[in-house]
């Protein structure tokens, strides 16, 4: 099963070393300067699924795609990345820039991220800046610096207040700053975003935890693309229906916890998201030719 990269995978995967602070709350806050990894020299990093949250600050010309939309900065832009929504960067053009990572647990009980546009299915996650106002943004990732440095106690309550004024300042800018998404051919890279975004539910480690997303809407809702244009680039890329690769992808999770959990089958439906136990036992059974205990059993 594909395993969510962490905070602790980050680090491993990217600089092969831990921060101290890791062993406590800091390990949910990071910020970096991006020029090590731009560059012919720099590490390549893989694509993966990602449970944390990234701004950064980019200098030069570079390409963002997310869904079926690529956004091109000209000269110098603030981007938001989250958990829920892939994207991926050209980024050859970049010659500098800064960024911060945290997870969901940084703000647990400060404020809910979602309710910003930026980490929004439908908002503007990338932004063009004047000059003025990357100063305005280096001003700010310079006070991080500081802070993580420094031995205050309460050092990570200021860091959040530092991105607070990343996501207001952004909030600001939107309707003066958006950059304008241009749509590309790419019902290959719809698919692999409908991909890394089904993935990204598993694996399931806990029998209260339920997948969120299983129709072929609900994709589509979180790619900010119509229904039908996701399941024409699903077809025409995998000769399969999106509900097909659905199907497929909840069945396989389900005969791993079928093997190798203790939970009930009740709890493996729920977790499936199924709202009956006895629509999973039919799910299963027309797809195996067995019932899960069946399966289980031999």
């Amino acid at each position: 099963m594909a395993k969510v990269e962490t905070l602790e995978d980050y680090y491993k995967n990217k600089y092969g070393w831990l921060p101290d602070n890791l062993r406590n709350e800091i390990g949910h806050f990071n910020v970096f300067r991006l020029e090590p990894y731009l560059g012919q020299h720099a590490r390549p990093v893989p694509y993966r699924k990602r449970d944390y949250y990234k701004v950064m600050l980019v200098l030069g010309h570079g390409k963002v795609h997310y869904a079926d939309k690529a956004i091109e900065v000209q000269k110098q832009a603030l981007s938001f990345s989250n958990p829920q929504i892939p994207y991926s960067w050209e980024r050859d053009e970049i010659h500098s820039g800064v960024f911060c990572i945290f997870d969901r647990n940084f703000f647990r009980q400060f404020g809910n991220l979602e309710q910003y546009a930026v980490f929004q299915p439908g908002g503007t996650p990338v932004l063009e800046l004047t000059d003025e106002q990357v100063e305005r943004v280096q001003g700010i990732f310079t006070r991080m610096f500081e802070e993580i440095g420094s031995d205050y106690v309460h050092k990570y309550d200021v860091l959040r207040t530092l991105v607070y004024e990343l996501l207001h300042l952004a909030t600001r800018l939107q309707p003066c700053a958006r950059l304008r998404a241009q749509p590309v051919n790419a019902a290959q890279r719809i698919s692999v975003l409908f991909l890394e975004l089904l993935e990204r539910q598993f694996p399931i480690d806990d029998p209260a935890q339920c997948i969120g997303m299983r129709a072929a809407s609900d994709f589509a809702d979180k790619l900010n693309v119509h229904v039908n244009h996701l399941n024409r680039a699903i077809k025409e890329t995998t000769q399969k229906t999106t509900s097909q690769i659905i199907g497929e992808r909840i069945l396989q999770e389900a005969k791993v916890l079928l093997k190798h959990s203790s939970w009930s089958v009740s709890e493996i439906a729920y977790a499936l998201g199924f709202k009956e136990a006895t629509h999973f036992n039919n799910f299963f059974k027309k797809n195996t030719e067995l019932s899960p205990l069946r399966f289980r059993s031999v």
